[in-house]
């Protein structure tokens, strides 16, 4: 069966602009949560999240019409995945069609709050039609598109948290089945009062940083930003001279509609998930040797992803659970696109073999028996290929898992430094 590996990463994050800045973040375990300088929060319960910083990044985007914040996200993160794979602007491997899968949930709602803001005068300035151009959801992914010459299919993800893993599967899939043999896969999603506003309702959000799997986690915390891979076959990474990062070998999807918010307690559905994508990659569960977590900082969700971690993994021979880590108590709950950055953490921590820490204050919580990685980095086991779990759920029970392996995992492949 066709390999699938990864040639390219980008990141936008409340670390910074590209991928050195998620790197960097992660891995000293400190968090980027923190009061906002954009994001007005007068009157929520809670006043904090993370962020992208403005800078010198972001203003090259600047003069162009009809594009969101979301969009500046999504196009500065697939440019650099592009770069970093030797891709050229509309260029693919023997000319042949390159595809686009984007995840998302937000597109260019924070700028359509600040037209109706302007509309009804809550707001100095005149409301400006071109600030609506972009709001559909399929923005970030369509600018993707344009932008890198895209020739094959773009498809545009909206499943609540799970979308931009289940971007990457389709991705995946889609290589898989001839469709395409180079594809850029990710999602970016922004700040807005809508999604703000509504989990605070849900008194989901903490009031502090999200310490995702302690023992007094509180809640989570949201975030922005965007992540972007490269995703081809291996014979076309090889025809190219691409450096393979890492290879995709398996993707798994699933939907136990539980509750509309609410996780399944024991995890039954995030558990099919994890299933799937073991079967799909004819891996056992001792093949995984590390798992970036879906970790929001919840009571309920935690519990519920450990308890289906638990079930899967360790059902390996030693019935030890890999260790365990979370990107979302440094950078937040990025929503539609975090499946898409966590993706990327994943293959970093392969590439650098160390897992990132938890970011985040107290011990980890022992009743959820995992070994979660705290404090500093946990270098890799020597010995077998470092195989990587990444889990995204969502709202209504929507679930993927991705599982990314080092290159030693794609026949012939010559090393993964990044």
């Amino acid at each position: 069966m066709t390999a699938v590996v990864v040639t390219g990463l980008g990141a936008v994050s409340g670390f910074g602009w590209g991928l050195e800045a998620l790197r960097t973040g992660l891995s000293s375990g400190r968090t980027a949560i923190g009061p906002p300088r954009r994001l007005a929060l007068a009157g929520h319960r809670t006043a904090i999240a993370c962020e992208v910083p403005e800078d010198e990044e972001s203003a090259r985007f600047e003069p162009a019409l009809a594009i969101s914040r979301a969009d500046r996200y999504a196009l500065f993160a697939a440019r650099e995945a592009v770069t970093q794979a030797g891709l050229g602007p509309g260029s693919a491997a023997e000319g042949e069609p390159l595809g686009v899968f984007f995840g998302g949930s937000t597109a260019g709602m924070a700028e359509a709050e600040e037209y109706f803001a302007r509309l009804i005068g809550a707001r100095a300035g005149r409301p400006r039609l071109r600030s609506l151009m972009s709001h559909q959801l399929d923005g970030p992914g369509n600018a993707v598109a344009r932008d890198i010459g895209a020739t094959g299919p773009v498809e545009t993800v909206s499943s609540a948290c799970a979308s931009g893993g289940l971007a990457i599967q389709a991705a995946f899939e889609a290589i898989r089945r001839g469709e395409v043999s180079v594809a850029l896969a990710g999602g970016a999603d922004v700040l807005c009062q809508l999604t703000y506003a509504g989990f605070n309702a849900l008194r989901a959000v903490d009031a502090a940083p999200s310490r995702p799997f302690r023992r007094e986690r509180a809640g989570l915390s949201l975030g922005e930003g965007a992540g972007a891979l490269v995703l081809e076959t291996e014979e076309s990474a090889r025809a190219r001279g691409a450096r393979i990062l890492a290879v995709v070998v398996g993707a798994g999807a699933s939907c136990d509609a539980h509750h509309m918010t609410a996780p399944q307690p024991e995890g039954v559905g995030a558990a099919a998930a994890v299933f799937a994508a073991l079967e799909e990659g004819a891996l056992d569960p001792g093949a995984v040797t590390l798992v970036n977590a879906h970790g929001t900082g919840t009571p309920l969700n935690d519990s519920s992803e450990a308890s289906a971690l638990r079930n899967v993994l360790s059902a390996a021979e030693n019935g030890v659970v890999p260790p365990v880590t979370s990107s979302k108590g440094a950078i937040g709950h990025l929503l539609g696109s975090a499946g898409a950055i966590e993706a990327v953490a994943a293959v970093l921590a392969i590439c650098d073999r160390a897992l990132q820490p938890v970011a985040g204050e107290g011990p980890a919580d022992p009743e959820l028996g995992l070994d979660v990685v705290v404090g500093s980095p946990r270098p890799l086991a020597a010995g077998a290929p470092a195989v990587a779990l990444s889990t995204s759920f969502a709202f209504g029970g929507s679930n993927v898992a991705l599982l990314i392996a080092a290159p030693e995992l794609a026949s012939g492949a010559d090393g993964g430094e990044e």
